[in-house]
């Protein structure tokens, strides 16, 4: 189920090893000029909310904003950890930190819980979520891990 959305500057991108965007642009729907910066976003879910800084170009006032590339990256972060604090699934960090815990490859993680070679690559990039089934034994076997082997 998803969940509705409520609601760095040019250095955080050089920081991240990223193209530098440009410093303004105008914006395609007023005509009026747009700076680059951040500003507060509230992402809710099911009653629950967090707070991220939203990079984007930004008009002086509180008018529309313009996101671009991976701007909303931290949107969707929040959004992952809203829906594992409320709903119980992991998010691409938890799942990696899991996988990693099992000493296990992504293949390897793959095959054993019969979802495919390429599942946990998928899951750790956030490109989809796994099912219930295998979010629950990875949780057991996070808890139990000497129940791997059974699986073998």
């Amino acid at each position: 189920m998803s969940c509705p959305l409520y609601g760095g500057k040019l250095d955080a991108d050089m920081a991240m090893n990223k193209t530098p965007k440009p410093t303004t642009m105008i914006s395609p729907e007023t005509g009026e000029t747009l700076t680059r910066g951040v500003r507060p976003f509230t992402v809710a879910c099911k009653g629950e909310s967090i707070t991220v800084d939203l990079p984007g170009y930004y008009p002086a006032s509180d008018g529309e904003s313009v996101h671009v590339g991976e701007d909303m990256a931290a949107v969707d972060a929040a959004l992952r950890l809203l829906k594992e604090k409320i709903d119980g699934v992991p998010a691409p960090a938890t799942i990696r930190r899991m996988r990693t815990k099992l000493k296990l490859s992504q293949r390897e993680a793959g095959s054993l819980f019969k979802v495919g070679e390429n599942a946990f690559d998928k899951y750790e990039r956030g490109l989809i979520e796994p099912s219930g089934p295998t979010i629950q034994l990875m949780t057991l076997l996070e808890k139990h891990p000497e129940l791997i082997d059974e699986l073998r």
